[in-house]
């Protein structure tokens, strides 16, 4: 199948990428650069431009027979989401609506949608399943939500076919390692940890240490990310035969702020600062998922879930980059 990858260049896109060309797809990386590293994807063919130039898209979809879409080409940061609204709902939205308009001109029916657990905002029971209340604290989950519903009713016109993945803590350096995160700036808790015990910066910060968990820091889901990318494998398959379809995609464990520490020092070997500040507004005790309806729906299965291999791969894969992709 021929696969326009949105945001191929990215993290998740550039493993999404090596996958599709390993089992015999063919991928078409869509990005503007901006977040992704061109060096991540290697030869496969990018068309290097931006979501909102709608005439591009059409030519694209039109001219590279494109048969399905994936769209990871997000912007994800939550605080930042919160200090610019506008700039999340006009890329994550906007943007969004813009490539379904393309997908509908042309006649490209399927689409894979890179969703998330914040949709859940604060949730009050967990683990979360697909049922648990939609509420959103901040513009990054609420613009999800939002495309989540745009392909909703677009489906209902039969002009649509979808699947939205609601992910957790996606992790680790996939593609035997050699696809790691190299976002710019850092916020997620491995790679943050790692370049502490690389001496890449003073220290690492716990925001909480009184919460009602085993060793009172926050408990979270982390899943490696070539599981991630099996699960949309399947989900184009799943495509072949469905209309609409929502899954969260988690590991169904929950490791702490601090046990994920303790785990980069064991596999580095490293020491390093840890500093505990007060908490941060917002952060929920635990948050894990459900992944039942994956399972049942896509016949996924998760084939890495120890922690220490997700902070391996990407322990390889910082070691080999100290500085991240080269351009």
């Amino acid at each position: 199948m021929r696969v326009l990858v949105c945001g191929g260049a990215g993290y998740i896109g550039s493993n999404m990428t090596a996958m599709l060309a390993a089992k015999g797809h063919e991928p078409v990386v869509f990005d503007n650069l901006s977040k992704g590293h061109k060096s991540a994807i290697g030869k496969t063919e990018l068309v290097e431009g931006d979501l909102a130039d709608s005439q591009l898209l059409v030519e694209t979809l039109e001219k590279k027979s494109i048969e399905a879409v994936m769209h990871f080409a997000a912007f994800i940061e939550v605080g930042e989401s919160v200090q610019a609204p506008l700039k999340y709902y006009r890329n994550n939205l906007c943007c969004t609506e813009n490539l379904l308009s393309a997908m509908e001109t042309v006649g490209v029916e399927k689409f894979v949608f890179s969703s998330t657990a914040a949709v859940y905002g604060t949730p009050k029971k967990v683990p979360i399943t697909e049922d648990s209340p939609t509420d959103p604290i901040n513009p990054y989950g609420q613009t999800k939500l939002a495309v989540e519903r745009m392909c909703h009713y677009q489906s209902q016109t039969g002009k649509l076919a979808y699947v939205s993945l609601r992910y957790f803590n996606t992790c680790g350096a996939g593609n035997n390692a050699t696809l790691g995160e190299d976002h710019r700036p850092e916020s997620h808790l491995i790679p943050l940890t790692i370049q502490a015990a690389m001496g890449k910066r003073g220290d690492i910060k716990i925001y909480g240490t009184d919460y009602d968990t085993p060793d009172g820091t926050c408990i979270r889901d982390y899943i490696h990310i070539d599981d991630l990318c099996r699960a949309h494998l399947l989900a184009l398959d799943w495509l072949d035969q469905g209309r609409e379809l929502i899954c969260n995609l988690g590991n169904e464990k929950g490791h702490s702020v601090r046990e994920v520490i303790e785990t980069v020092k064991k596999i580095s070997g490293k020491d390093f600062k840890v500093t505990e500040v007060d908490r941060r507004p917002g952060d929920s005790p635990k948050l894990t998922a459900d992944a039942t309806k994956a399972r049942k729906e896509l016949g996924w299965k998760i084939e890495k879930p120890d922690i220490k291999e997700m902070v391996s791969t990407a322990w390889q894969w910082h070691n080999k980059n100290p500085n991240g992709y080269p351009d």
